[in-house]
């Protein structure tokens, strides 16, 4: 070994390597396309995370509002079978129960007040009626229960007569 490019006290020079600040440059260059791939990655798994939740949402909606003809056909069922003591009876308002109770269950709440102020949000004007006993603007009687909170969580809202001014 010959020492014609000596290093510092007599000591062999270093091989040729890339310079240091050409290295470090790629390095940083590596950790910088490593650091964006993990965070397209992270915001790809939030999107998907969220697309399953609204994926969720939706079907859950679909399936709650296909079961409503169902539950109005109990109901139904009960109107017409007025106050009778009737173990078939009892046993419609049992199904009619659970099955509200399991609506209620999926977020969607049942709303059939009647003395409220109406509210578009949650009811339809199915018509008007003349009642000196209550303000003008509120839910007389429900025709129709709504299920859910608006705007975003609500199947239907409640069909409604409401009391309206005397003139």
């Amino acid at each position: 070994m010959t020492f014609e490019n000596q290093g510092g006290e007599g000591r062999p020079a270093e091989p040729d390597r890339p310079e240091e600040p050409e290295h470090l440059r790629l390095i940083a260059e590596i950790e910088d396309k490593w650091r964006r791939a993990l965070a397209d990655l992270d915001n790809a798994r939030k999107r998907h995370a969220r697309e399953l939740a609204h994926q969720a949402e939706a079907e859950r909606r679909r399936v709650c509002l296909a079961w409503l003809p169902v539950v109005d056909n109990l109901e139904l069922a009960i109107e017409h079978a007025g106050d009778r003591d009737d173990p078939l009876v009892h046993g419609l308002r049992a199904v009619r129960d659970q099955a509200v109770a399991l609506l209620q269950s999926l977020g969607f709440p049942r709303h059939d007040e009647t003395g409220v102020p109406f509210d578009p949000l949650r009811h339809d004007v199915a018509g008007v009626v003349d009642d000196p006993a209550v303000e003008p603007g509120t839910v007389v009687t429900v025709l129709r229960p709504g299920y859910g909170d608006p705007p975003d969580r609500q199947l239907r809202p409640a069909a409604v007569l409401v009391s309206r001014k005397q003139e």
